[in-house]
């Protein structure tokens, strides 16, 4: 089944069908580094706040769309309102990051965590899809919206160690001396994500992407028992089809995760995101026959001058030739301190090229 003709490059690219050039857009688009990202901030009074505003989120989220002209839109939201909707207490702290107040530690924790409904105590999230949806309708070029979520794992550790970690000491020895309380915390949160993502998809994403941030941290027996199958659950399990009958595609994206990228291929999704670390080319034989392939510009290339910039971008380009499909992007987030100018030329040169994926 191929995708309608005035379906967008992202979608195209997704589902491996020629384009004229890469689609471009940047992991963490709607954020620090746009001066107008910081006001419309300010005006929600805290990071959450914004996350839970649907009109602000929108804002944000069709910010880079205007300013930088990327091709796709990310919901602005968090991974982390996820386990805040089972039942944590999550808060944000200047110069400190996510911290939940109550962080899992034994089999009581485990208990107080509920299966939340995404439409109760995630309307926040689905109205903000339907905001964006919206503001997205009617341009001249077809822009799509991409949802996601958190890998299990990547969710747990921050459920566990209470925040972010520089050892993962407490997850890991969780994992190494009770595998089974962790295993019970990867089920609860697996289910919270397939009916997080499906309601997403039900509200108007057309496309979802699912962040595995710290599967990188573990060694690759552990990753296969503790991140990946729990990751092929979602991709099994998450709605692939929208309600107005268009398919879906689901990006898998490991941190760190360049060692094992037949085997996230193998999960069924119909991306795989590499990290700077990953040489396309040798993705590219390794898997680019199978998935479409996506990223994976060093963010801190941004900081170079311009022409480094265009010949860096232009040599990733090169690397993805003879990708079955590609979608150009960051090999993570963009940092808050890139200047915009830098994003627009990364996004513009891409638009230059002509070497479809």
């Amino acid at each position: 089944m191929s995708t309608p003709p005035n379906t967008s490059l992202y979608l195209r690219a997704c589902f491996r069908e020629p384009t004229p050039r890469p689609p471009v857009w940047m992991m963490r688009q709607a954020g620090r580094y746009l001066p107008q990202y910081r006001a419309t901030r300010s005006q929600a009074g805290d990071f959450l706040s914004l996350c839970k505003n649907p009109e602000l989120a929108c804002e944000v989220t069709l910010q880079p769309i205007d300013l930088v002209g990327a091709d796709v839109a990310i919901l602005f939201s968090d991974i982390l309102v996820v386990p805040e909707a089972m039942g944590m207490e999550l808060g944000f702290f200047e110069g400190e990051g996510p911290r939940f107040a109550d962080p899992i530690t034994c089999a009581a924790d485990l208990d107080r965590l509920g299966r939340p409904d995404p439409n109760v105590e995630l309307r926040y999230v689905m109205d903000a899809i339907g905001e964006i949806r919206k503001g997205l309708a009617g341009r001249t070029e077809p822009i799509p919206l991409i949802g996601f979520t958190g890998s299990p794992w990547t969710l747990a550790t921050y459920m566990v160690e209470g925040g972010g970690s520089k050892t993962f000491s407490k997850i890991k020895a969780m994992m190494y001396a009770q595998p089974k309380l962790l295993h019970q915390l990867l089920e609860k949160t697996t289910d919270a994500v397939i009916d997080y993502m499906t309601a997403q998809v039900a509200a108007g994403a057309q496309s979802v992407q699912i962040f595995d941030t710290w599967g990188g941290i573990l060694s690759g027996p552990d990753f296969e028992e503790f991140s990946l199958r729990y990751i092929r659950r979602i991709v099994d399990g998450v709605a692939r089809v929208a309600p107005d009958g268009a398919r879906v595609p689901v990006i898998v994206f490991v941190k760190g995760g360049g060692q094992w990228l037949e085997k996230i291929a193998d999960t069924g999704c119909d991306v795989v995101g590499l990290d700077w670390t990953v040489d396309p080319a040798d993705a590219v034989a390794r898997v680019g026959d199978r998935v479409a392939l996506q990223g994976n510009l060093d963010p801190c290339t941004l900081y170079a001058p311009v022409d480094v910039i265009q010949q860096r971008t232009r040599t990733m380009l090169n690397g993805f030739k003879g990708a079955s499909g590609y979608i150009a992007n960051l090999g993570h987030g963009i940092l808050p301190d890139i200047p915009v100018a830098h994003a627009k030329t990364f996004i513009n040169t891409v638009k230059e090229s002509t070497s479809g994926g």
